[in-house]
C-alpha cells in the first residue's frame, strides 16, 4: 500500500503535551508511547494573550525566540530550563508554566550532533548541528559570511521541504517552503503573502547536504549568528505540500498518508494576503471537529471554530470557507506530522478517526 511507514511509532521523535502552570519548578513529562528527549520545543499559552517561544537544544535552554515577533533571542532562567530524558523541565516564567494557566508544547527530536564548516562561496564559516535523519530532522546553527550562494550543511540526507531561520538579532524568520520555490519567502512573524526575492535562498533549490543562501542579512549577515530548522519528508511520519481551496464549507480533503497529530496552514498566494498561520493539534482537539488553533504570527490567545478542520486517519479535510484556510482562489502550504501511521512498516492499516 502507497502509505506505509518506516515510523511505526511517530511519538519517538515528535509529540504534543497539554497542561496548566503552577508557577513553581516541575518537570513535564510526555505521554507517548516511547520516551522522547525533544531538541526543539514550541511552547505556547493557550488561555491569554503571549508570545509563542521556542526553544532548542543547539542554543540551549533558557535561549528563548519568539515567532509572534521579529526581536532578537533572549534569555529567561525560569523559562524552560532543561531537556529531560521524556519532556523538559520549567521554572517559574509565564511562558512556560503561570500559575493555573493553560499550555500546549510541541515538541521534536533530532538527538545526533556534530559540528563542522560552511561550504559555497567565501569564507566557511563554522556551525553545529543536531539531526535526525530517521525523521528527517535537522537544527543548524550558523554564522553567516555575506555572500551568495553561501551554503549550509543540514545533514539529513534528503532535501529539505520546509526550513525556518532566524537571526540572533533583530530580524524577520525566513520561512522557506518546497511548495512556493526557491524565488519567494514566507515570515512566519507576520501575516502576508510570500515575498519574491532572490537574496534569501539564492533562487537555488536545497539538495541532500545542504542549503544555500543569498547576501540577504536575514540569512546572511557576515559573522552573524543564525539558527535554522530543516525538514525533509518521510512518507508515513510526515508532509509538506499545498492544496487550492474551493471556498466551499465541504472544503476539500488534503492526503498526508497518515492520521495528523499537528497541522500548520498558511495562505500562500495574494488573493489571501493577510491570513495568519494556524496550528492544530489532535491532543487540544481529540475528536472531530478540529477547532482550536493558535497563530505563530500573534501573541493571540487560543481560539475556537474560527478555521475548523477535521482530522482523519490519512490526512485533513477543511470544513470552512474562511479565506484564513479556503478562501476563493486560495493557495495554502502546509506542514503536517503524525499522529498514527495510516499503513504501518508490516501492512497493517490502523484504526480510523
Amino acid at each position: 500500500m502507497a502509505d506505509y511507514t518506516t515510523i511505526d511509532d511517530p511519538s519517538a521523535y515528535f509529540q504534543t503535551k497539554i497542561y496548566t502552570g503552577n508557577a513553581t519548578a516541575r518537570t513535564i513529562t510526555f505521554d507517548g508511547n516511547s520516551d522522547m528527549q525533544p531538541d526543539l520545543v514550541w511552547g505556547k499559552v493557550r488561555s491569554e494573550a503571549q508570545d509563542h517561544v521556542l526553544v532548542d537544544s543547539i542554543r540551549g535552554a533558557t535561549k528563548q525566540l519568539y515567532s509572534s515577533d521579529s526581536t532578537e533571542e533572549q534569555t529567561e532562567a525560569q523559562g524552560l530550563t532543561g531537556f529531560a530524558s521524556d519532556g523538559f523541565t520549567l521554572g517559574t516564567h509565564a511562558y512556560f508554566n503561570g500559575n493555573s494557566k493553560t499550555y500546549v508544547a510541541w515538541g521534536w527530536k533530532a538527538g545526533t550532533t556534530g559540528s563542522g564548516t560552511t561550504t559555497g562561496s567565501g569564507t566557511g564559516k563554522a556551525y553545529s548541528y543536531s539531526v535526525s535523519t530517521a525523521a528527517g530532522f535537522s537544527i543548524v546553527q550558523y554564522l553567516g559570511n555575506g555572500t551568495a550562494a553561501h551554503t549550509i550543511p543540514h545533514h539529513l540526507g534528503a532535501v529539505p521541504r520546509m526550513i525556518i531561520v532566524k537571526k540572533n538579532a533583530d530580524a524577520e524568520w525566513q520561512v522557506y517552503h518546497a511548495s512556493i520555490g526557491n524565488g519567494n519567502v514566507l515570515h512566519l512573524d507576520t501575516n502576508s503573502a510570500p515575498e519574491d526575492v532572490t537574496n534569501r535562498w539564492n533562487d537555488t533549490t536545497p539538495t541532500s547536504s545542504v542549503f544555500a543562501i543569498g547576501t540577504s542579512g536575514n540569512v546572511n549577515a557576515n559573522d552573524v549568528r543564525y539558527i535554522a530548522y530543516c525538514y525533509a519528508e518521510k512518507q508515513g511520519f510526515s508532509k509538506f505540500g499545498k492544496y487550492t481551496a474551493n471556498a466551499n464549507v465541504n472544503g476539500n480533503y488534503i492526503h498526508t498518508g497518515f492520521k495528523p497529530s499537528f497541522v500548520l496552514i498558511k495562505s500562500a498566494n495574494d488573493p489571501q494576503d493577510g491570513q495568519s498561520w494556524f496550528i492544530y493539534d489532535s491532543s487540544r482537539d481529540p475528536g472531530n471537529t478540529a477547532k482550536q488553533t493558535l497563530e505563530p504570527d500573534t501573541t493571540a490567545a487560543e481560539r475556537t471554530n474560527v478555521a475548523p478542520i477535521d482530522i482523519v486517519s490519512n490526512g485533513f479535510k477543511l470544513r470552512t470557507n474562511t479565506g484564513r484556510i479556503n478562501g476563493s482562489n486560495g493557495i495554502y502550504i502546509f506542514m503536517a506530522f503524525a499522529e498514527n501511521p495510516f499503513v504501518t512498516s508490516t501492512g497493517i492499516p490502523t484504526t480510523a478517526r
